[in-house]
């Protein structure tokens, strides 16, 4: 018992770690730090350890040092969970995801450097990685969670008694990762083409001859928009159906983190995105990702609720 307490602890704290390196990245692309280290990668600046650093360089080594210590630590949580869980165990399956896309995650960014998509880059491929790279982020944030709610006793789904709020979730976090991914897109565009008044932004966001990054600003607030009405109905839905105090209490934190991410977003907007507002912006993000995750994982692992019967 007290090792698969332990077990807990390891797999929140990875989770935890890996959403500081999360916010961490983004600090990196809002300094304009994505360069720090040249092209090389692993080594920095082709050494393991640079001499008289430049701030950029400072900034992007310890982006890369966090993400080693988070990609050990997920190497831990994975070696942890096949000595204190059967085979077959949840547990086991998420942790074996979240090392393989922590893996995929570390080779993404790895690419990003290699192939020079970083600091003033404004390329179609550094839009296409960027998005790709943080659908995939949010895959391991999604594996991390499962592996802690799992370990905490949440039951493995029950996929044919809830079929069709399975389809409805599958909806939902396909939904959301596309969002994350205008949202990645439209930080990228904001972080290198950045507006000087929020009249002149928009007249730029609907100008036909703008770069194209500059003009798909315009679609993430639409998307958020709908996809938020869509989730925190769904949510509400869950909620009503299912008489869970796990579905309640995920149903409830995720509504209220889109409603505040809503309102985070749109001072990004009226503030013309500045760095503070838009890690502010990323954090609810995974934030109200993870509380989807857990809602899902809540739901479909509940029971059915039985059916009143009428009274001979």
């Amino acid at each position: 018992m007290r090792g698969r307490q332990s077990f807990e602890t390891w797999a929140l704290s990875l989770l935890g770690l890996t959403v500081l390196v999360i916010l961490w990245g983004a600090f990196v692309r809002v300094t304009g730090s994505g360069a720090g280290c040249a092209d090389h990668w692993p080594l920095c600046n082709g050494e393991w350890v640079p001499r008289s650093p430049r701030v950029e360089t400072l900034i992007e080594l310890t982006h890369r040092v966090t993400s080693g210590l988070s990609g050990l630590l997920s190497v831990l949580v994975f070696w942890r969970s096949r000595k204190e869980f059967e085979p077959g165990s949840p547990v086991r399956r998420a942790a074996a995801l979240g090392l393989f896309l922590m893996l995929l995650e570390g080779a993404i960014g790895a690419a990003l450097v290699k192939l020079g998509l970083v600091a003033k880059d404004s390329s179609p491929l550094r839009a296409l990685v960027v998005g790709i790279h943080l659908g995939n982020t949010f895959l391991l944030l999604a594996a991390q969670m499962l592996t802690w709610l799992f370990s905490r006793g949440t039951p493995p789904p029950r996929w044919r008694t809830h079929t069709g709020w399975a389809v409805a979730l599958g909806l939902a976090l396909l939904a959301m990762l596309g969002l994350g991914a205008s949202g990645a897109v439209t930080a990228l565009g904001d972080t290198l083409f950045p507006a000087q008044s929020l009249d002149q932004g928009l007249r730029a966001d609907l100008d036909p001859g703008a770069h194209f990054l500059v003009r798909l600003r315009v679609w993430h607030p639409l998307l958020a928009v709908l996809t938020g009405a869509g989730v925190v109905y769904l949510a509400q839905q869950l909620r009503a159906a299912l008489p869970s105090p796990q579905v309640a209490r995920w149903a409830l934190c995720l509504s209220a983190l889109y409603v505040l991410q809503l309102g985070v977003g749109a001072l990004n907007l009226f503030l013309l995105a500045p760095a503070a507002i838009q890690i502010t912006h990323l954090l609810l993000a995974d934030l109200t990702w993870l509380s989807l995750v857990a809602l899902g994982a809540s739901a479909l692992g509940a029971a059915q609720p039985r059916l009143a019967t009428a009274a001979s």
